[in-house]
C-alpha cells in the first residue's frame, strides 16, 4: 500500500481541509494562530510535507467548523 501520506485518500483529506479553510476565509497565518502553531505548520500539511494525526485533524476541523463525519464518510468510500 505504501505510505498513506501519498495515498489518494490522504490527498482528498487535505483538499477537504484546504477547501474548509477557504470557506471560513481564514489565512494560513490566522489558522495557525488559533492552533498555537507557526504558519509553516499549516503550509506543510496542506502541501503534503507533514502528516496530520487524528488529534490534529480534529483540532483543525473544529476551528474550521468542518463536518468531520462527512469528511470521514467521503474518504471511506
Amino acid at each position: 500500500m505504501g505510505k498513506t501520506i501519498y495515498s489518494e485518500e490522504y490527498k482528498r483529506l487535505l483538499d477537504f481541509l484546504i477547501e474548509a479553510r477557504g470557506k471560513t476565509g481564514l489565512t494560513q497565518q490566522q489558522l495557525a494562530k488559533k492552533l498555537g502553531k507557526p504558519q509553516s505548520y499549516i503550509s506543510k500539511y496542506e502541501h503534503g510535507e507533514r502528516r496530520l494525526d487524528v488529534v490534529e485533524f480534529i483540532a483543525i476541523a473544529k476551528i474550521l467548523k468542518a463536518d468531520m463525519a462527512s469528511i470521514v464518510k467521503a474518504l471511506s468510500g
